[in-house]
């Protein structure tokens, strides 16, 4: 699979709310941070810049659990990623 391990059998289905990005994690918390927008901050700052902050954007939808409802949520998310095209997966 693509977001989670084979065989995962409980997982969190988040949506970010700054990107719209959805994805699914095997940390399942209310709010955690986004994988696509809230990589590591910068911390090369000068002297009138603000200290970067990490924000969790990113909200729990459903926590999904079973092996075959993981499996599934998850091909059904790499494939709206990809547009159908599996190939690469």
């Amino acid at each position: 699979m693509y977001y989670v391990p084979d065989g995962t059998q409980m997982c969190g289905y988040y949506e970010c709310e700054e990107c719209g990005n959805r994805f699914l994690s095997l940390t399942v918390r209310p709010q955690m941070v986004c994988p696509a927008c809230g990589e590591q901050p910068d911390m090369e700052i000068g002297p009138d810049e603000p200290m970067p902050v990490i924000e969790e954007t990113a909200k729990l939808l459903q926590v999904i659990q079973g092996e075959d409802e993981v499996e599934k949520m998850d091909t059904l998310i790499s494939l709206a990623v990809t547009g159908g095209n599996e190939e690469w997966i």
